[in-house]
This record gives structure tokens, sequence and C-alpha cells, in this order.
């Protein structure tokens, strides 16, 4: 018998901050449908968390969370250049024609999302401004007590057994700061990989957080001879 999977939530209070992790069962077919509608796309992704939720929320009400729904609202709906010529090279590695009609639809079959994050609350308390500051991973090494750890997936898809699209989120929580990891990982077999990172970073004694995005991408040719990939794994 394979166990049953249980619903979970937990909370955990950092200073005047509530931090919250959600993690339920996939979306029901029939809800997928409407949202699918909603989002103006054919599909979903196979596993679609639309309950999961990552919330950093503060006792006025400001805050951020991470959920799949709004970034399935970043996906592109029109066929981009970099989706075409990854279509090509598909056609050509495999010489089938019918694993082109596999890639090419009139939305981001891969659901890359460049997603950073809801802000919850009144926009004249939570400001974003740019900054020149960035994250101080030094601090991030330092050996400090983990306090609150949460990992929570919030869409997979196996794009028709031809690789991985995935988005998760996880918190670290340590006695100085608390540290979250929002990633989009890609891998389009024989193609390429893509990965879009947002950092979020908070200190204690500070009245701000930071907020890095990075992507990177590269196609597995150029990759070829360098790495050996078993398995993909947020890090």
């Amino acid at each position: 018998m394979h166990p049953v999977f249980q619903s979970s939530r937990r909370d955990f209070t950092f200073g005047p901050w509530k931090l919250s992790a959600a993690r339920t069962h996939i979306m029901k077919s029939a809800q997928a449908e409407r949202l699918a509608d909603e989002l103006h796309m054919p599909s979903l992704p196979e596993m679609m968390f639309g309950d999961n939720i990552l919330r950093i929320q503060h006792d006025r009400g400001f805050g951020i969370e991470f959920n799949a729904t709004d970034a399935l609202k970043c996906v592109n709906n029109c066929q981009g250049m970099i989706k075409v010529a990854c279509a090509e090279e598909w056609q050509e590695s495999r010489n089938e024609p019918e694993h082109t009609k596999e890639v090419v639809k009139p939305y981001d079959w891969t659901y890359t999302t460049d997603y950073k994050g809801t802000l919850l609350g009144d926009t004249a308390t939570l400001k974003v401004v740019p900054t020149t500051e960035h994250i101080n991973t030094e601090k991030l090494k330092a050996r400090e007590q983990i306090m609150f750890f949460e990992e929570v997936l919030l869409f997979e898809d196996e794009l028709h057994d031809h690789g991985v699209s995935s988005l998760s989120v996880k918190i670290r929580v340590m006695p100085s700061s608390f540290f979250v990891l929002l990633r989009f990982f890609l891998r389009v077999d024989g193609v390429l990989i893509r990965m879009n990172d947002t950092r979020l970073y908070h200190e204690a004694d500070k009245a701000y957080m930071l907020r890095e995005y990075t992507s990177r991408e590269s196609k597995i040719s150029s990759l070829k001879g360098r790495f050996t990939f078993v398995n993909a794994q947020i890090t």
C-alpha cells in the first residue's frame, strides 16, 4: 500500500513576520480546465498545485507570497523565437515529424516564467525600489541554527516525456535572517537547460528585504563534455 498523502500547513514567527507554508493535493481536472480558460492557455502543467503557497506577511498586513496561479500568469501566451529554434533542433535530433507537432504549440509549452512573487498589502507601505546592494552570500554560508525550513512545489510537468519543467520555492530561517529561493527549472532533452531564480533575503535588524532575480540558459550541445546530468535538483 502507498502512504496516503496528507495536506500540511506550517507557520513560523520571525519578529513581526509570519511565515506560512501550505502543501496540499494536485488541482482537480475540472478546476484546472477552468483556470486554463481564465489564463488563455490550452492546458496547465500536469502537476498543478493551485493551493500550495509560501507566504511572508508582516503583522501590519503587507508582505509577499509565492503561488502557482500567479506564476503561470507570467508565462508567454505567444510563440517566441527561442521556442521555434528549440522545435527545429528537436525535429532535427529525432527526424520524426510527429515530434514537431508536440513541440510547436501556440503558447509556451515549457511554462517558462519570470515570476518573482506576489506583493501583498498597501503599496504605500510596501515599495519596490532598485538598489546596488546585493545579498551577502558569505553570511548565508555561516553556520547558524536552522529554526524553520520548508520546500513547496508549485507545479511540475514532464513535457510529454521530453524533459521537465518545474517551479518550487523553499525557505530557510536562521536566528539572524531568513532566505527564500524560488526556482523555475527547465530541461528539454537534447536541447537546453534553463533556470530562473528569485532570491529573497531579510536580516532581523533591517527594515527592508533584498530581492535578486537571475536567468541562466545553455544549450545541451555546449555543455556536453563538461558536465554529466544525473538528476535535476534545487540546491
